[in-house]
């Protein structure tokens, strides 16, 4: 078995290898052209895109694993996501394509925000680009932590080999193509893992025999497992409130930055829905279906986070199952590839650029982002050492960090002409240091830690916002010229 799905993950990394090699030829030498494609994505680039390096390993691991273990009531997170995906495309997606380009040309969130609010001390550039390395530092990781566990669970490899491959291979083609091998890979990614979620579940179904026999299977196990409302009031707030972290994500709405036109987003809307409606459904089904045929065939069969994996050994030829790894990795390394990029565009751009080395020439700046490409990965090997890491755990911590920070200052800047520097500033440390917060403070409230009793990014959300609208309606409005530059976006949108 192990040598057919290595024939298939071989041939899976050089077409990624390939990808990377060609859009370093076709990639101009400045910054925009690494960092940003020249702002040139297609909507159907830009849609599957933004899903696949959104989804990352979580998708066939981390959320098959929550449905197996805790069953329909899971479904929550899934509807959550929808939603902010969804509003995300229509509210953000076309005034930040717009306001990015007025805003100087930004190509990095922090610039975008200190060109938006006038900020010449460089505070809320230098502070974004912190919360970014922070919480990337997370997310990476969990990256790197899910492949370790497919080539552990898969292969018999070790997990450290695994960690360093996985990473190694995205460096490969992150550091040399930059945002356009990143955005191509992702899109074939976001192909592969489409199928695979539809062809999973879909053989499985069948081999247990039908939807009826699942169903009966699930209720005589327990019957709770296909209720939604097996969680109380504020489970379900904290599944759903997923949503509201899209409008904070550096590494999905920087497509936003780079579609190459603003009547092209509503496709992509269109595209990236359909893709995503269906690749959720899809992962849901594998770790309900995964109760059901763990207990039919009485399989060994311990950690939820890799139902997906048991059934690509089990089910299929070792051809097919190296294609159905590979969509995992797909997963894994879209997500990576993206966060590297967007970690090393803020130490380069944001950090070096603006406060090192102020004079470095396009050339320079290019080579040094390639550069922090690498180190950014060796962090993330360094980090993912521990083999029991919750992939689930770590995507959501890093996930509500951003969505915190990041989402009511993306939103209010560009809804609110009102809205000042320090409304700004205040809001994405009131955001950040909330989640730390709720996360790390030995509290607990009832016996229980501040997490399980509710997302850290409810409060996170809310207390930000709170003190973007204070702060920014207790200090000067913006002068003429930021008024001016809110109003050409919006002029620009009808």
């Amino acid at each position: 078995m192990a040598s057919g799905a290595f024939i298939s993950l071989g041939i899976y990394f050089l077409v990624m290898l390939g990808i990377g090699f060609y859009s370093y030829s076709k990639t101009k030498g400045d910054v925009s052209g690494f960092m940003l494609g020249g702002r040139s994505l297609s909507p159907s680039v830009t849609a599957l895109s933004a899903g696949a390096s959104d989804m990352s390993g979580w998708l066939l691991m981390g959320l098959p694993g929550a449905m197996y273990a805790t069953g329909l009531s899971s479904i929550w997170i899934a509807i959550g996501l929808t939603v902010g995906a969804y509003l995300n495309y229509l509210l953000v997606a076309p005034r930040l394509r717009i306001y990015t380009e007025v805003a100087n040309d930004a190509v990095t969130i922090p610039e975008f925000f200190e060109h938006r609010f006038a900020d010449h001390s460089h505070v809320i550039r230098l502070i974004c680009a912190i919360v970014i390395i922070v919480f990337f530092a997370i997310y990476t990781t969990s990256g790197v932590v899910a492949g370790g566990k497919l080539f552990e669970t898969s292969f018999g490899l070790s997990y450290g080999l695994g960690v360093v491959v996985t990473a190694g291979v995205v460096v490969a083609y992150s550091a040399f193509g930059g945002f356009l091998a990143v955005s191509t890979t992702d899109f074939v990614q976001g192909c592969i893992m489409f199928v695979a979620l539809i062809l999973v579940p879909l053989v499985a179904l069948t081999d247990i025999g039908g939807w009826s026999a699942t169903q009966s299977i699930l209720t005589d196990i327990n019957p709770n497992l296909l209720s939604i409302q097996g969680v109380g009031v504020l489970g379900v707030i904290s599944a759903a409130s997923w949503g509201l972290g899209y409008f904070g994500q550096p590494h999905i709405i920087v497509r936003f930055m780079a579609i190459r036109s603003v009547e092209d987003i509503k496709t992509a809307r269109r595209i990236g829905m359909s893709w995503m409606i269906v690749s959720l459904i899809g992962a849901c089904m594998v770790g309900l279906v995964g109760v059901a045929f763990v207990a039919k065939t009485g399989a060994n069969f311990n950690d939820p986070e890799t139902i997906f994996i048991f059934f690509a050994n089990t089910l299929f030829h070792p051809i097919i199952s190296g294609f159905l790894l590979a969509a995992i990795l797909a997963a894994i390394m879209s997500t990576i590839s993206s966060q590297l990029l967007v970690t090393s565009s803020s130490l380069v751009e944001d950090i070096i650029h603006t406060f090192v080395h102020k004079q470095a020439s396009q050339k320079q700046l290019v080579f040094m982002g390639r550069g922090a490409v690498v180190a950014v990965a060796l962090l993330a090997v360094v980090l993912a050492q521990d083999s029991s890491s919750s992939i689930l755990s770590l995507v959501s911590n890093a996930w509500a960090g951003f969505g915190a920070a990041f989402g009511p200052v993306v939103l209010m800047s560009l809804f609110w002409r009102r809205m000042t520097r320090l409304g700004a500033l205040a809001g994405i440390l009131t955001g950040a240091i909330t989640v730390l917060v709720w996360i790390y403070a030995p509290f607990t409230l009832g016996g229980e830690s501040l997490s399980s009793v509710i997302f850290e990014i409810v409060p996170g959300f809310i207390l930000a916002l709170i003190a973007i609208i204070v702060v920014s309606l207790v200090t000067p409005e913006p002068n003429a010229a930021l008024q001016e530059d809110f109003n050409r976006m919006h002029r620009q949108l009808r």
